[in-house]
Order: C-alpha cells, then sequence, then structure tokens
C-alpha cells in the first residue's frame, strides 16, 4: 500500500463524518505540499491542540463573565505569548431568571475550563490573547443581515441580543472539540477533551432550546437564527455541517449528521468562524491579533 493509499485509508476510519474527512485530508494535503516544498510535515501536537482549545474558552470565558458582571482573574490571563486586553462586554439586564441563572452557570463552567486547561498544559499554557466583544459582534450581525451597515449590534443589550451572540459561540465550541479529537494522541488529553465537548454541548443544547423558545413568541427570532448559521457556514467553506434550530412548525435542536452524530471542524475552519473570513489570515474578527499558540491561520474557503 502507497503512502498515499494509507493516508486515504487512514482518513476514511478515522473521520467520523464527511466533515471530519474533508478536514483531515486537507491537513494532509497541506503537510504533503510542505513535504514537496522540501520542508518538514508540519505535525499537530497534544500541547497546540490544548492551546487552541485554551484560546477558545478565554473568548467564551470573558463573553460570559461579562455577561454577569465579572471577569477572569489576572493569574488565568497570562502565559506564553503577548497577553491581550479585552474590548466591550457589560453586564447584561436579565428580564428572564432563567437565562440569567444558566448564563452565570456557564461562565462558571468556562472558566473552569480556562483553570483546566492551564493547569494541564503548565508552563506551556499561551496568555489571554487581544479579545474583541464588541466590534466584532457588530462585523458578524451585519454579515449575517442582522444590522445594516452602519449600525451596531449590542450582544449585552438584552435577552434575546445575549442568546444570538451564545448561539454564534456554542455550536463553535462544540464542533472545535469534535474536530479536534482525531489529533490528540495522549488518551488522558483526550478524556479531557471528550468531558470539555461534553460540556459544551450541553451549553448549546441550553442556548437553542432558549432561542427556540422565544422563536415560538416571535417568528423573526427563526430567521434571524438561520442567518447566523448561514454565515458560519459560508466561512467555514465545509459544507452543511452548520444547522439552525429550525422553524415553528418542524424543530432542530441537535444538529448532526445523518447517523445523528455531531460534526466536527478542523482548527483552521474554526479560525475562519472566529476571524469572520473566508481567507487565510493569522487574526481577525474576535481575535484582532490572532490567537497565541502554533495554530492561528486560517483555511482559505472562498
Amino acid at each position: 500500500m502507497s503512502d498515499a493509499d494509507f493516508l486515504t485509508d487512514a482518513i476514511n476510519r478515522s473521520g467520523e463524518t464527511r466533515a471530519d474527512r474533508q478536514a483531515l485530508a486537507g491537513m494532509v494535503a497541506s503537510a504533503g505540499a510542505h513535504q514537496v516544498d522540501g520542508a518538514e510535515a508540519p505535525e499537530i501536537s497534544d500541547g497546540s491542540i490544548l492551546n487552541f482549545a485554551l484560546n477558545l474558552e478565554y473568548l467564551e470565558a470573558e463573553f460570559y463573565l461579562r455577561a454577569s458582571g465579572m471577569t477572569l482573574p489576572d493569574e488565568l490571563t497570562t502565559g506564553a505569548g503577548t497577553r491581550g486586553d479585552v474590548t466591550g462586554g457589560r453586564p447584561v439586564q436579565f428580564t428572564n431568571p432563567v437565562i440569567r441563572k444558566f448564563a452565570a452557570e456557564i461562565a462558571a463552567d468556562e472558566r473552569a475550563h480556562v483553570a483546566f486547561l492551564r493547569k494541564a498544559l503548565g508552563g506551556a499554557a499561551v496568555s489571554r490573547p487581544a479579545i474583541s466583544l464588541d466590534q466584532s459582534f457588530t462585523a458578524a450581525a451585519v454579515a449575517a443581515g442582522l444590522i445594516q451597515p452602519g449600525e451596531t449590534f449590542d450582544a449585552y443589550a438584552n435577552d434575546l441580543n445575549f442568546l444570538f451572540a451564545a448561539f454564534l459561540f456554542e455550536d463553535v465550541g462544540v464542533t472545535a472539540f469534535k474536530g479536534a479529537a482525531p489529533f490528540i494522541t495522549n488518551k488522558t488529553y483526550l478524556d479531557a477533551a471528550a468531558g470539555l465537548l461534553a460540556t459544551e454541548a450541553y451549553h448549546a443544547g441550553i442556548v437553542r432550546t432558549s432561542l427556540y423558545n422565544e422563536g415560538m413568541i416571535d417568528d423573526a427570532v427563526f430567521c434571524a437564527v438561520e442567518k447566523i448559521s448561514a454565515v458560519r457556514g459560508a466561512v467555514d467553506g465545509v459544507g452543511t455541517d452548520d444547522q439552525a434550530i429550525g422553524t415553528a412548525e418542524s424543530i432542530n435542536l441537535v444538529p448532526t449528521d445523518a447517523e445523528g452524530r455531531a460534526f466536527g471542524r478542523s482548527p483552521e475552519h474554526i479560525l475562519n468562524i472566529v476571524y469572520l473570513t473566508t481567507e487565510s489570515v493569522t487574526s481577525g474578527g474576535f481575535y484582532p491579533d490572532g490567537l497565541n499558540g502554533d495554530l492561528r491561520r486560517s483555511a482559505k474557503t472562498a
């Protein structure tokens, strides 16, 4: 069996969904291209994957904590690379007590995720990169058609805006951990990633259900969620891996493939979403200066 045949077979066996197989194939093709140029094929270490996850957890933690009137303490933001500031974010004046309570619960979970990953990485943990929680949301909302150019989207203005913003993050977190699983070699780290994935899936389910309830009150919510999902699907370039929550007639709270399994995205395609771009770049969107660590370049998906 040739090396190419072996890699193709490995991809087909380890990729659980079409999206996974495409992501893995892309990583292998990229590695092959580097070899042709005479350079060493890049390897994705467990540490790189965990630091990539830590960058995402910094974003989620700061988003939820600030909605509940808190921030990450300084001791959970230092490490390798340039430590950045966070712009935007403030306490949400929640009118629905259930949303207020689960927002605080998710905030505590995300803070715990940051602490856990930093402990697992030890001295190799990266610092919190610069994070935008203001202009980035406006750019995403304009791209989705929720607002017009020149208008501002405030994710902290009210319960519904908060839910829209949370929806943008939560499905991304689930697909990020799912997509990273094939690259993790250490079983202890893989077990940890599985636990984090499960938590993120619970969070996503809560947010999707809350939005569906809002949609049953105001049908325009379904349209808005569909637009957010469409933007994610458009920039990641993977295909039909992103799904909205359905309509008043047809519910879709659990986005899965034909076999009922969650989708995964490679780090590159996750970066397309959080950088809000279809280009191969190293910064943008929610990370104005990029991520800290080795995995920081998005894919060209246009």
